[in-house]
């Protein structure tokens, strides 16, 4: 049973801490998973061509 069948909050309800997951807002900017891992596979070989081309 999840806490909003139970009828209580739990702990973080109680202790006047937000719960996040319950909460989602419809202005917030939605971003692809598939884009993220695409930016750090990007970000990883810019890096690595930086680090080849000018060696410490």
């Amino acid at each position: 049973m999840s806490a909003k069948k139970q009828g209580g909050g739990g702990f973080q309800s109680a202790a006047g801490l937000m719960r996040y997951f319950d909460e989602e807002d419809e202005m917030s900017p939605k971003i692809d998973p598939r884009a993220v891992v695409a930016a750090c596979i990007i970000m990883m070989v810019i890096v690595s061509l930086a680090r080849w081309q000018w060696p410490y």
